[in-house]
């Protein structure tokens, strides 16, 4: 064989080495600033129920997570410029988001709810929380809610880059409200010592014209092959009681809904 030949040999055994190591390997993004479902330990390693749910599915896809920790209003623009393959942070399956990324099946669907100082009530927050300060996560479904809902009926929306900033501003008397996933609030800030005299308030707030239908995985459009399998092993990890195994480390309840 001439070196030519041989080059090109080589350069074809090696680009399908390549081909087949990103087929094993999905770059997953994914926030370290939400708990109960993603965060950081003591010990600086990555936990949470969506990184379990992920690691689950990857295992019975039988291929390898690599977790990419970012914010997360950069997630989209990363899954578009190729930087992760998917986006698996509790991001919520709606009609905008999907003009332009698709996603799996959800994996989870809980509503949103406000929390103010123990003793408030919300029965209408257009009117109850004019005036206010309420703090919402930079680029969440709850940030589009608050802006086209409330912003316009003079509550003051402040947008943070992590739903923690939030919680520290609110425990700290800087907002008068804030808006996140009930679970997220429950168990992340009501139930800290941060949260000693703050309460959940309000209507469960889950119009699916902002929310969509629960938490999906995010896949760039078009990508019907991750699609397809993300899918199947969802179904799996419910059937095989691997997803019960994840939510009963998390929650005393069925988070995956209706």
């Amino acid at each position: 064989m001439n070196k030519i030949a041989l080059l090109g040999a080589l350069t074809l055994s090696v680009c399908s080495f390549l081909a087949h190591a990103d087929e094993d390997t999905l770059r997953i993004g994914i926030e370290s600033a939400y708990p109960p479902f993603s965060f950081k330990t003591p010990e600086g390693n990555l936990s949470g129920f969506d990184y379990d749910i992920g690691n689950a599915l990857c295992e019975e896809m039988k291929i390898k997570c690599q977790w990419v920790v970012q914010e997360f209003d950069g997630m989209i623009p990363s899954l578009k410029v190729r930087k992760i393959d998917a986006v698996l942070s509790s991001m919520s399956i709606t009609d905008d988001r999907l003009k332009s990324v698709d996603f799996s099946k959800k994996y989870y669907h809980t509503p949103g709810k406000f929390a103010m100082k123990a003793g408030n009530v919300i029965n209408d927050p257009a009117i109850d929380l004019k005036g206010k300060k309420l703090g919402v996560q930079r680029s969440s479904t709850y940030d589009r809610y608050a802006s086209e809902k409330l912003e316009a009926q003079g509550v003051i929306v402040v947008r943070y880059g992590s739903q923690n900033e939030a919680f520290l501003d609110l425990a700290a008397g800087r907002l008068d409200a804030t808006l996140a996933d009930i679970i997220n609030t429950d168990e992340s800030f009501i139930k800290t010592p941060a949260g000693q005299g703050f309460a959940l308030t309000g209507p469960d707030i889950n119009d699916p014209h902002y929310f969509g239908r629960g938490a999906g995985i995010a896949l760039r459009k078009g990508d019907t092959a991750n699609a397809e399998r993300l899918n199947a092993a969802i179904d799996a990890i419910r059937a095989n009681g691997k997803y019960q195994q994840v939510q009963a480390k998390y929650f005393s309840f069925d988070i995956y809904g209706e």
